[in-house]
């Protein structure tokens, strides 16, 4: 069999989607590697997959974003700061591709010198993407704005234009770090953000419908799988099973963007109401300086997965991870988006008929809790959404796409095939 090495952005929200394919993988003799965040090794005994922290010069690099003023800003910051890391990111693939000379690798969407290394290797390597896919397509809206999707002429007009602006917004941010270190590794420049989607032999999308729009004009070497959810093993804590009201998750983001504003107006919002809430602060732990209320719970961390077969609604700033897992287990979801793919992924939440979403600039204890309450009372619909969800993807349809790179490897070196069906462009 072969040996499959993934490199992930250094977040459990990167990792955790990617366990249950790579689990998979080794269940089928596949050898599988992966290169994450310390954190997130710590959780993986027992899983068949061998873990390696990333290098410390990747961690040294700090994604900031949060302390922009404006989205654009966010956005620049963001994208600036993450192919900061590239340098060292390129060094560690390399190291660990040296050490266990995989045939297939396996990158992050948000791990930029990883995808220069992995392109510059001349292996068979996949882009895995397990947030929304963010090419354009038919009647699919621009990326990032959480637009709704508009049919008719006007709203091909509408696409076409907002595409143009999105593929300038982010070549003005992302190309000038991306192209430095294609350069340097002896690749040629891009003059689209929107390459970086023909580089690898194949994208795979750890999204399904109904959160990903329906695509009918996809890349060849385009593979929807679906999601799939993983949580660490853990005991499922007394208070949650104690007899009482429902309970509402409120879950700031895990990867820091001073979003405490969202628990604070939480507590505010449903200090009153007949719910119990339990609160997941992660990074912000320490610093959100919540008020007491009596039915509410302050946590760092809860495992996702026994909280969510117990809650009514889930409230969060929209990552996917949560998300996705909140909507296949049938729990509604209040969408409070504070930037990054977030705006995106609230509008994906509305669409599929999953929940609310409330803007971060409108958070209100008033609007939380009339948007917590609209979205408990869609949990009957939502629980054959969550079904229709979890249809779509599963470890077997991840492992069965990776297959394809290994039943054909490369050595090497040697360069990778010409002639990948590019992305669509506007125009």
């Amino acid at each position: 069999m072969s040996t499959i090495l993934a490199y992930t952005h250094p977040s459990a929200g990167h990792a955790f989607p990617l366990i249950p394919g790579l689990t998979e993988l080794a269940a089928r003799g596949h050898r599988v590697e992966l290169v994450t965040a310390p954190s997130v090794i710590d959780t993986l005994g027992g899983t068949g997959i061998g873990t390696h922290p990333v290098a410390d010069d990747v961690l040294a690099v700090r994604v900031a974003d949060y302390e922009g003023k404006t989205g654009s800003t966010r956005l620049r910051k963001a994208l600036a700061e993450t192919t900061r890391r590239g340098l060292a990111e390129i060094t560690d693939l390399r190291r660990h591709v040296e050490r266990c000379r995989p045939d297939v690798l396996l990158i992050d969407t948000i791990a930029y010198g990883a995808q220069v290394a992995a392109r510059a290797s001349g292996l068979p390597w996949a882009l895995i993407q397990p947030s929304l896919l963010s090419m354009p397509g038919s009647g699919i809206p621009p990326y990032g704005l959480g637009l709704a999707p508009m049919a008719g002429p006007l709203g091909r007009v509408r696409d076409r234009m907002g595409w143009r602006v999105v593929e300038r917004l982010y070549a003005k941010a992302l190309l000038p770090g991306v192209n430095e270190l294609r350069v340097g590794a002896g690749l040629p420049p891009l003059t689209s953000p929107l390459q970086l989607f023909d580089e690898p032999d194949q994208v795979t999308v750890l999204v399904g419908e109904p959160l990903e729009y329906r695509r009918t004009d996809l890349p060849a070497h385009v593979r929807i799988v679906g999601g799939t959810s993983w949580d660490p093993d853990s005991q499922v804590p007394g208070w949650l099973d104690e007899p009482g009201d429902p309970w509402v998750l409120v879950s700031c983001s895990t990867e820091y963007q001073a979003d405490e504003a969202l628990a604070r107006s939480a507590v505010a919002a449903l200090r009153d109401e007949p719910v119990r809430v339990v609160i997941t602060l992660a990074d912000a732990f320490d610093s959100a300086h919540l008020i007491p209320a009596p039915n509410v719970r302050v946590e760092r961390f809860v495992s996702h997965g026994p909280v969510l077969a117990r809650t009514s609604a889930v409230v969060c700033p929209a990552g996917m991870g949560l998300t996705q897992k909140a909507v296949a287990a049938g729990v509604p979801v209040v969408a409070v988006p504070f930037g990054r793919d977030q705006p995106e992924v609230a509008r994906r939440v509305v669409q599929a008929g999953a929940g609310v979403r409330l803007p971060a600039r409108k958070l209100r204890a008033d609007r939380l809790r009339s948007a917590v309450l609209r979205a408990m009372a869609m949990q009957p619909a939502v629980r054959q959404i969550g079904r229709d969800l979890t249809a779509a993807g599963g470890a077997a349809r991840f492992a069965d796409a990776i297959t394809e790179l290994v039943s054909q490897p490369r050595a090497a070196g040697e360069p990778a095939p010409a002639g990948s069906t590019p992305a669509p462009r506007p125009r």
